[in-house]
């Protein structure tokens, strides 16, 4: 077993001679083989324990058990003791996923402490089989079916090459004792349910269960890396973003607003995998998700939200936009001067006098309007639009709906959600920046001074 698991190192790259390593010690045959092994072949290692207080004098026979191997092995032991029960209420979830996060925050926090190259887990191949069996019965993607992969993050598993079998062969070998958890020969939860039952009778139809389950996970690594492979071009030509100079990835997805090319999604020989691909790590359900490819022919409009992010079908792609967690921000502006309004938007107001004339001109840049002064009420209010909002566009009498006219526009849903108006104290919206100005307030042959504002 030793040299197998020293190859297996070696092939996947999972350790280095050079660094340090915790190692997660239960007291049971996995942990314990996994810390015998790695000193073994030379590793620098310390464990931690973890005790949740769940199986009353077996838990304090159990972390007996690794104080006194590890003082006997002469390695340091790192011990923490949580109240499981009680994490688990105050936050709603269950016992098992209240363990979970109780110790691998305390894992993680250990090795930033002792700068740690990684966590070391006694995961073997029947633990590989049960997770892929276990996805499988819940429904699952490729992902799903392809087992407990080597390294995580920080989190490595030098025992998925071998199984419990020659774990325990090997401790036998040494004369090594290890504890038993009591919950794990109860059939009361899934995996338990799985090892216990299904496992045994899927052996007696092929007693190579558990290398043919892997071997089938192996074959579908392969085909996930052809499939990433393809995504990540198809990646390339379908998402453009807002902000041109963003780059693809997983953070700038999650963080950024982009749009989906939907003729790069329909040419891909499975929309709907792509679009999951995409979409699940943004918080989309898989209905909806398979409601969007039903849509990718539709008529524009469609409306779909996570927590998170929210999609609109406009115009031949997918405008998917980061959900705003606070009210986008007012500026009251009391008198001429410059203001400030964020990181990419201020004003300039400045008040001139001028001369009554037959001859206006009107400023031909957009960035640059000039308007009747007399007519105009300080404080002026800058802010996103609001629905409802309506004004009279340049050359119109009457009024329109500021919706309506970035509409016409054909501004898309992001545009629309960010473009901002300039009203004055009467909350009349004098300009829509950038677009158009208030019929109402434009410079006439009769207008004695006019407010020049300037987008800087």
């Amino acid at each position: 077993m030793l040299n197998k698991v020293k190859r297996f190192i070696a092939s996947e790259h999972l350790l280095r001679v050079d660094a340090l390593y915790l190692v997660a010690l239960s007291g049971g045959a996995d942990s314990v083989a996994l810390l015998l092994c790695l000193k073994e072949l030379g590793y620098r290692v310390e464990t931690v324990h973890c005790n949740f207080h769940l199986r009353g004098e077996e838990s304090l026979r159990d972390e007996q058990f690794c104080e006194e191997l590890c003082q006997r092995e002469n390695i340091p032991l790192h011990k923490v003791h949580f109240d499981t029960q009680a994490y688990a209420d105050l936050h709603k979830v269950s016992i098992e996923m209240a363990a979970r996060e109780l110790r691998y925050r305390y894992f993680f926090q250990l090795k930033e402490a002792l700068r740690a190259d990684g966590v070391c887990v006694g995961h073997h191949k029947e633990d590989s089989v049960e997770t892929i069996l276990i996805n499988l019965v819940r429904g699952t993607g490729l992902s799903g079916l392809m087992g407990i992969r080597p390294r995580n993050n920080d989190v490595i598993r030098p025992l998925l090459c071998v199984t419990r079998q020659e774990i325990e062969d090997y401790l036998q070998k040494y004369a090594v004792s290890f504890v038993t958890d009591s919950t794990n020969l109860v059939d009361d939860m899934v995996r338990n349910k799985i090892r216990l039952n299904v496992l045994p009778q899927l052996s007696e139809i092929n007693p190579s269960v558990t290398e043919a389950i892997l071997t089938t996970a192996n074959h579908l690594s392969e085909v996930d890396a052809i499939v990433q492979e393809s995504l990540k071009a198809a990646l390339g030509k379908a998402v453009s973003f807002i902000n041109p100079v963003i780059q693809v990835s997983s953070n700038s997805l999650s963080n950024e607003p982009f749009q989906l090319d939907l003729s790069v999604v329909r040419a891909f020989p499975s929309p709907s995998y792509f679009l999951f691909h995409v979409l699940k790590p943004l918080g989309f359900s898989s209905s909806q998700i398979a409601e969007m490819v039903s849509h990718l022919d539709g008529q524009i409009g469609q409306l779909w939200y996570s927590s998170t992010h929210e999609i609109t079908h406009d115009r031949g792609v997918f405008m998917v936009l980061p959900r705003e967690e606070a009210e986008p921000r007012t500026l009251v502006i009391p008198e001429t001067g410059r203001y400030v309004y964020d990181e990419q938007l201020s004003l300039r107001l400045t008040e001139r006098a001028l001369i009554p004339s037959s001859n206006v001109s009107f400023s031909k840049n957009p960035m640059i309007v000039d308007l009747d002064a007399a007519s105009i009420s300080f404080p002026l209010t800058l802010r996103r639009v609001a629905e409802g909002d309506r004004f009279t566009p340049l050359g119109m009498r009457g009024t329109q709906l500021v919706s309506d006219f970035l509409t016409n526009l054909k501004r898309n849903r992001f545009e629309k959600r960010n473009q901002l108006v300039l009203l004055d104290a009467t909350g009349t919206i004098l300009w829509v920046l950038g677009l158009r100005i208030n019929d109402h307030f434009k410079l006439t042959p009769q207008s004695s001074s006019y407010l020049q504002i300037e987008i800087l």
